[in-house]
């Protein structure tokens, strides 16, 4: 299986890269790409932009990577509440080129952050909207206070959590 991993902000040293990439890494039989979201320059979107210039072709890079995967885990990055802006951007733009932004792929979605609620807000704005737009969601997890509760060599450190991720980890390697 191809997976497509990636954190959803544009952050050097994002915690939901490491957290997506760690994650991608516990599924069995996986190959994994780690999708650095630097690697796309946007404009802000507008209608007036799309107009004047079209669909940049890094949306529709973006559409290609996610269609030449299998699934995909992705783990969003929370600020004030929702999306980071670069990755807002980039989903506005991937879905005026296909509504179903994720093809109907298998998805994994996590999130993490610094604080306690480990990025709940933007988890349930993701969870309504990301299926309208082609996610079939496999599983959800959220890891709260992500410096206390993970660490680079050995991942998710309190037991507790590291289950309920083992579990979603289960959940969508399940066919």
């Amino acid at each position: 299986m191809k997976i497509l991993a990636f954190g959803a902000s544009t952050s050097s040293n994002s915690i939901n890269r490491q957290f997506a990439n760690h994650t991608a890494g516990q599924i069995a039989n996986a190959q994994t790409t780690d999708l650095d979201l630097r690697e796309f320059t946007l404009p802000i979107f507008s209608e007036d932009e799309e107009e004047a210039n079209g669909i940049p072709d890094d949306a529709r890079k973006f559409l290609d990577i996610i269609r030449a995967h299998d699934a995909l885990v992705v783990s969003l990055a929370e600020h004030n509440g929702s999306y980071t802006a670069a990755f807002k951007n980039l989903y506005d733009w991937a879905s005026r080129a296909e509504y179903e932004v994720w093809g109907g792929k298998p998805m994994l979605l996590l999130s993490t952050s610094p604080g306690a609620r480990g990025g709940a807000s933007v988890m349930e704005a993701a969870k309504a909207t990301f299926p309208r737009m082609g996610a079939e969601l496999k599983a959800t997890f959220s890891l709260p206070s992500f410096h206390d509760n993970f660490s680079p060599e050995s991942g998710v450190t309190r037991a507790e959590l590291a289950a309920g991720l083992q579990e979603a980890v289960n959940a969508f390697s399940s066919e």
